[in-house]
Protein backbone atom coordinates (compact mmCIF):
# COMPACT_ATOMS: atom_id res chain seq x y z
CA UNK A 1 0.00 0.00 0.00
CA UNK A 2 2.90 2.67 0.73
CA UNK A 3 4.59 1.56 -2.83
CA UNK A 4 1.24 2.03 -4.48
CA UNK A 5 0.66 5.57 -2.53
CA UNK A 6 4.12 6.79 -3.50
CA UNK A 7 3.76 5.75 -6.98
CA UNK A 8 0.55 7.81 -7.11
CA UNK A 9 2.16 10.77 -5.86
CA UNK A 10 5.24 10.30 -8.37
CA UNK A 11 3.26 9.84 -11.16
CA UNK A 12 0.73 12.95 -10.42
CA UNK A 13 4.04 15.04 -9.45
CA UNK A 14 5.45 13.72 -13.04
CA UNK A 15 3.05 14.43 -14.98
CA UNK A 16 1.47 17.20 -12.85
CA UNK A 17 0.47 19.51 -16.29
CA UNK A 18 -1.71 16.48 -18.00
CA UNK A 19 -3.20 15.77 -14.48
CA UNK A 20 -3.91 19.66 -13.79
CA UNK A 21 -5.61 19.69 -17.01
CA UNK A 22 -8.09 16.35 -16.65
CA UNK A 23 -8.72 17.88 -12.66
CA UNK A 24 -10.08 21.16 -13.83
CA UNK A 25 -12.20 19.11 -16.82
CA UNK A 26 -13.09 17.07 -13.94
CA UNK A 27 -14.27 20.34 -11.55
CA UNK A 28 -15.90 22.25 -14.38
CA UNK A 29 -18.00 18.91 -15.44
CA UNK A 30 -18.89 18.62 -11.92
CA UNK A 31 -19.85 22.25 -11.29
CA UNK A 32 -22.08 22.82 -14.57
CA UNK A 33 -24.16 19.56 -13.56
CA UNK A 34 -23.98 20.39 -9.82
CA UNK A 35 -25.61 23.90 -10.55
CA UNK A 36 -28.37 22.51 -13.20
CA UNK A 37 -29.22 19.75 -10.57
CA UNK A 38 -29.38 22.61 -7.64
CA UNK A 39 -31.63 25.04 -10.03
CA UNK A 40 -33.96 21.51 -10.56
CA UNK A 41 -33.55 19.90 -7.11
CA UNK A 42 -35.74 23.72 -5.97
CA UNK A 43 -37.71 24.38 -8.87
CA UNK A 44 -39.19 21.27 -8.24
CA UNK A 45 -39.63 22.09 -4.40
CA UNK A 46 -41.02 25.16 -5.75
CA UNK A 47 -43.34 23.47 -7.98
CA UNK A 48 -44.56 20.87 -4.95
CA UNK A 49 -44.90 24.12 -2.96
CA UNK A 50 -47.51 25.19 -5.34
CA UNK A 51 -48.95 22.07 -5.82
CA UNK A 52 -49.50 21.33 -1.75
CA UNK A 53 -51.55 24.73 -2.09
CA UNK A 54 -53.17 23.58 -5.23
CA UNK A 55 -57.19 24.06 -5.48
CA UNK A 56 -59.84 22.26 -8.01
CA UNK A 57 -62.77 24.71 -8.23
CA UNK A 58 -65.61 22.56 -9.21
CA UNK A 59 -68.53 24.12 -10.87
CA UNK A 60 -72.18 22.62 -10.53
CA UNK A 61 -74.95 22.18 -12.51
CA UNK A 62 -77.96 24.82 -12.20
CA UNK A 63 -80.82 23.82 -9.97
CA UNK A 64 -78.79 20.80 -8.02
CA UNK A 65 -80.46 20.45 -4.90
CA UNK A 66 -79.58 20.46 -1.47
CA UNK A 67 -79.46 16.92 -0.95
CA UNK A 68 -77.31 16.26 -3.80
CA UNK A 69 -74.88 18.75 -3.29
CA UNK A 70 -74.45 17.29 0.00
CA UNK A 71 -73.79 13.83 -1.21
CA UNK A 72 -71.51 15.51 -4.16
CA UNK A 73 -69.18 17.04 -1.33
CA UNK A 74 -69.03 14.13 1.04
CA UNK A 75 -68.24 12.18 -2.43
CA UNK A 76 -65.47 14.74 -3.61
CA UNK A 77 -64.25 14.33 0.19
CA UNK A 78 -63.60 10.57 -0.39
CA UNK A 79 -61.67 10.91 -2.88
CA UNK A 80 -57.30 9.69 -2.32
CA UNK A 81 -55.24 12.82 -1.85
CA UNK A 82 -58.16 15.51 -0.89
CA UNK A 83 -57.52 17.40 1.90
CA UNK A 84 -60.46 19.43 2.10
CA UNK A 85 -63.81 20.63 0.12
CA UNK A 86 -65.84 23.63 1.02
CA UNK A 87 -68.99 24.52 -0.79
CA UNK A 88 -69.33 27.69 -1.88
CA UNK A 89 -72.83 29.17 -2.60
CA UNK A 90 -73.57 31.18 -5.41
CA UNK A 91 -73.98 34.43 -3.61
CA UNK A 92 -70.77 34.10 -1.51
CA UNK A 93 -68.55 33.45 -4.41
CA UNK A 94 -70.14 36.86 -6.12
CA UNK A 95 -69.34 38.36 -3.19
CA UNK A 96 -65.40 36.98 -3.00
CA UNK A 97 -66.00 37.56 -7.01
CA UNK A 98 -66.82 41.72 -5.75
CA UNK A 99 -64.18 41.93 -2.89
CA UNK A 100 -61.37 40.64 -5.75
CA UNK A 101 -62.39 43.47 -8.06
CA UNK A 102 -61.92 46.29 -5.11
CA UNK A 103 -62.12 49.38 -6.25
CA UNK A 104 -63.12 48.54 -9.90
CA UNK A 105 -66.70 46.53 -8.18
CA UNK A 106 -68.76 48.80 -9.23
CA UNK A 107 -68.67 47.33 -12.52
CA UNK A 108 -71.12 44.93 -10.87
CA UNK A 109 -73.43 47.40 -9.15
CA UNK A 110 -75.65 46.81 -12.63
CA UNK A 111 -75.79 43.28 -12.67
CA UNK A 112 -79.21 42.09 -11.53
CA UNK A 113 -78.63 38.30 -11.58
CA UNK A 114 -76.26 36.59 -10.11
CA UNK A 115 -74.51 34.48 -13.19
CA UNK A 116 -71.81 32.26 -10.69
CA UNK A 117 -72.79 29.33 -10.40
CA UNK A 118 -72.62 27.07 -7.04
CA UNK A 119 -69.15 25.60 -7.08
CA UNK A 120 -67.17 23.57 -4.67
CA UNK A 121 -63.14 24.54 -3.35
CA UNK A 122 -61.54 21.30 -3.25
CA UNK A 123 -57.78 21.43 -1.90
CA UNK A 124 -55.32 18.66 -2.77
CA UNK A 125 -53.23 17.13 -0.68
CA UNK A 126 -50.29 15.87 -3.58
CA UNK A 127 -47.43 15.45 -2.61
CA UNK A 128 -43.73 14.04 -4.40
CA UNK A 129 -43.69 15.34 -7.89
CA UNK A 130 -47.36 13.70 -8.54
CA UNK A 131 -48.22 16.73 -10.99
CA UNK A 132 -50.31 14.59 -13.09
CA UNK A 133 -52.08 13.09 -10.49
CA UNK A 134 -54.20 16.49 -9.91
CA UNK A 135 -55.07 15.82 -13.47
CA UNK A 136 -56.54 12.32 -12.80
CA UNK A 137 -58.28 13.89 -9.63
CA UNK A 138 -59.97 16.26 -11.64
CA UNK A 139 -61.02 13.73 -13.96
CA UNK A 140 -62.45 11.79 -11.33
CA UNK A 141 -64.26 14.80 -9.66
CA UNK A 142 -65.57 15.91 -13.17
CA UNK A 143 -66.89 12.29 -13.53
CA UNK A 144 -69.49 12.99 -10.58
CA UNK A 145 -72.99 13.63 -11.68
CA UNK A 146 -74.10 17.11 -11.00
CA UNK A 147 -70.13 18.60 -11.97
CA UNK A 148 -70.70 21.19 -15.20
CA UNK A 149 -66.92 21.76 -15.13
CA UNK A 150 -63.78 21.56 -13.38
CA UNK A 151 -60.69 23.92 -13.09
CA UNK A 152 -57.31 23.40 -11.51
CA UNK A 153 -55.26 25.87 -13.62
CA UNK A 154 -54.45 22.76 -16.08
CA UNK A 155 -52.83 25.20 -18.58
CA UNK A 156 -49.82 27.10 -16.61
CA UNK A 157 -49.51 23.72 -14.89
CA UNK A 158 -48.86 21.86 -17.76
CA UNK A 159 -46.29 24.34 -19.31
CA UNK A 160 -44.58 24.22 -15.80
CA UNK A 161 -44.37 20.13 -16.11
CA UNK A 162 -43.53 20.23 -19.76
CA UNK A 163 -40.68 22.96 -19.14
CA UNK A 164 -39.26 21.03 -16.10
CA UNK A 165 -39.13 17.23 -17.78
CA UNK A 166 -37.36 19.06 -20.74
CA UNK A 167 -34.68 20.46 -18.45
CA UNK A 168 -34.60 17.32 -16.38
CA UNK A 169 -33.69 15.49 -20.22
CA UNK A 170 -31.59 18.54 -20.51
CA UNK A 171 -29.68 17.62 -17.52
CA UNK A 172 -28.86 14.32 -18.05
CA UNK A 173 -27.73 15.28 -21.89
CA UNK A 174 -25.31 17.84 -20.80
CA UNK A 175 -23.94 15.10 -17.92
CA UNK A 176 -23.42 12.72 -20.10
CA UNK A 177 -21.57 15.05 -22.91
CA UNK A 178 -19.23 16.32 -19.79
CA UNK A 179 -18.35 13.18 -18.21
CA UNK A 180 -17.43 11.66 -21.71
CA UNK A 181 -15.18 14.61 -22.25
CA UNK A 182 -14.02 13.74 -19.00
CA UNK A 183 -13.16 10.42 -19.67
CA UNK A 184 -11.18 11.60 -22.86
CA UNK A 185 -9.04 13.66 -20.77
CA UNK A 186 -8.50 10.96 -18.19
CA UNK A 187 -7.99 8.26 -20.77
CA UNK A 188 -5.68 10.32 -22.61
CA UNK A 189 -3.72 11.40 -19.38
CA UNK A 190 -2.95 7.89 -18.39
CA UNK A 191 -1.83 6.84 -22.13
CA UNK A 192 0.89 9.52 -21.95
CA UNK A 193 1.89 8.56 -18.43
CA UNK A 194 1.89 4.53 -19.50
CA UNK A 195 4.19 6.21 -22.75
CA UNK A 196 6.47 7.88 -20.28
CA UNK A 197 6.66 4.50 -17.84
CA UNK A 198 6.27 1.51 -21.21
CA UNK A 199 10.10 0.53 -20.54
CA UNK A 200 9.80 1.16 -16.63
CA UNK A 201 6.43 -1.77 -17.31
CA UNK A 202 9.01 -3.52 -19.86
CA UNK A 203 11.31 -4.47 -17.31
CA UNK A 204 8.66 -5.46 -14.57
CA UNK A 205 7.07 -7.70 -16.72
CA UNK A 206 10.19 -9.07 -17.70
CA UNK A 207 10.71 -9.33 -13.69
CA UNK A 208 7.47 -11.28 -13.55
CA UNK A 209 5.39 -8.43 -12.00
CA UNK A 210 1.45 -9.07 -12.52
CA UNK A 211 -1.12 -6.82 -14.38
CA UNK A 212 -2.69 -5.95 -11.66
CA UNK A 213 0.15 -4.87 -9.91
CA UNK A 214 0.69 -2.39 -12.75
CA UNK A 215 -2.96 -1.41 -13.30
CA UNK A 216 -3.58 -0.56 -9.53
CA UNK A 217 -1.34 2.63 -9.06
CA UNK A 218 -3.07 4.01 -12.34
CA UNK A 219 -6.48 3.04 -11.07
CA UNK A 220 -5.69 4.79 -7.77
CA UNK A 221 -4.51 8.07 -9.26
CA UNK A 222 -7.71 8.33 -11.58
CA UNK A 223 -9.70 7.61 -8.60
CA UNK A 224 -8.24 10.68 -6.44
CA UNK A 225 -8.42 12.84 -9.51
CA UNK A 226 -12.14 11.88 -9.63
CA UNK A 227 -12.77 12.98 -6.16
CA UNK A 228 -10.49 15.93 -5.83
CA UNK A 229 -12.30 16.68 -8.92
CA UNK A 230 -16.14 16.08 -7.49
CA UNK A 231 -15.53 17.90 -4.13
CA UNK A 232 -13.79 20.98 -5.43
CA UNK A 233 -16.77 20.97 -8.09
CA UNK A 234 -19.53 20.89 -5.09
CA UNK A 235 -17.44 23.09 -3.08
CA UNK A 236 -16.83 25.44 -5.56
CA UNK A 237 -21.05 25.42 -6.09
CA UNK A 238 -21.83 25.46 -2.11
CA UNK A 239 -19.70 29.50 -1.55
CA UNK A 240 -21.80 30.76 -5.25
CA UNK A 241 -24.60 29.32 -3.47
CA UNK A 242 -23.39 31.11 0.25
CA UNK A 243 -23.25 34.05 -1.83
CA UNK A 244 -26.17 34.11 -3.52
CA UNK A 245 -28.43 33.38 -0.09
CA UNK A 246 -26.43 35.64 1.53
CA UNK A 247 -27.58 38.41 -0.56
CA UNK A 248 -30.91 37.63 -0.76
CA UNK A 249 -33.26 39.42 2.00
CA UNK A 250 -34.60 37.35 4.56
CA UNK A 251 -38.29 39.09 3.98
CA UNK A 252 -38.48 37.91 0.48
CA UNK A 253 -37.07 34.48 1.49
CA UNK A 254 -39.10 33.54 4.20
CA UNK A 255 -42.46 35.00 1.85
CA UNK A 256 -41.66 33.78 -1.58
CA UNK A 257 -39.37 30.45 -1.07
CA UNK A 258 -36.06 29.63 0.66
CA UNK A 259 -33.43 27.84 -1.10
CA UNK A 260 -31.46 24.85 -0.23
CA UNK A 261 -28.65 23.11 -1.35
CA UNK A 262 -28.02 19.90 -2.82
CA UNK A 263 -29.45 16.99 -0.62
CA UNK A 264 -26.39 14.62 0.96
CA UNK A 265 -28.05 11.84 -1.36
CA UNK A 266 -27.20 14.15 -4.59
CA UNK A 267 -23.86 15.10 -3.32
CA UNK A 268 -22.72 11.47 -2.81
CA UNK A 269 -23.97 10.35 -6.25
CA UNK A 270 -21.90 13.08 -7.79
CA UNK A 271 -19.08 11.95 -6.01
CA UNK A 272 -19.49 8.69 -6.87
CA UNK A 273 -19.68 9.58 -10.77
CA UNK A 274 -16.99 11.46 -10.50
CA UNK A 275 -14.92 9.29 -9.26
CA UNK A 276 -16.19 6.31 -11.30
CA UNK A 277 -16.08 8.15 -14.78
CA UNK A 278 -12.15 8.78 -13.61
CA UNK A 279 -11.78 4.84 -13.26
CA UNK A 280 -13.70 4.03 -16.40
CA UNK A 281 -11.28 6.59 -18.29
CA UNK A 282 -8.44 4.85 -16.61
CA UNK A 283 -9.96 1.51 -17.53
CA UNK A 284 -10.09 1.81 -20.78
CA UNK A 285 -6.41 3.45 -21.36
CA UNK A 286 -5.12 0.29 -19.98
CA UNK A 287 -7.00 -2.11 -21.55
CA UNK A 288 -5.40 -1.05 -25.10
CA UNK A 289 -2.22 -0.24 -23.54
CA UNK A 290 -1.77 -3.31 -21.92
CA UNK A 291 -3.19 -5.34 -25.32
CA UNK A 292 -0.76 -3.74 -27.05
Amino acid sequence: MIYFAKKVIKDMKGNFFLNAVTLMAIVFSVLIFSAFSLFFVNAGALVNRWIEDARIMVYLQPDVSAAKISRLGERMAAVPDVRGVEFIPRDKALERFRAQLGKQASLLDGITDNPLPDAFEVLMGVRSWRWDHIETIALRIGALDGVAEVEYGQAWLGRIVNILNLFRLTIFGMGGLFFMAVIFFVANTIRLVLYSRREEIDIMRLVGASENFIRYPLYVQSLLLGAIGGVLGIGVLFELYRLLTANMSATMASAFFEMRFLPVEIILTILSGSMFVGWLGCYISLRKFLRS
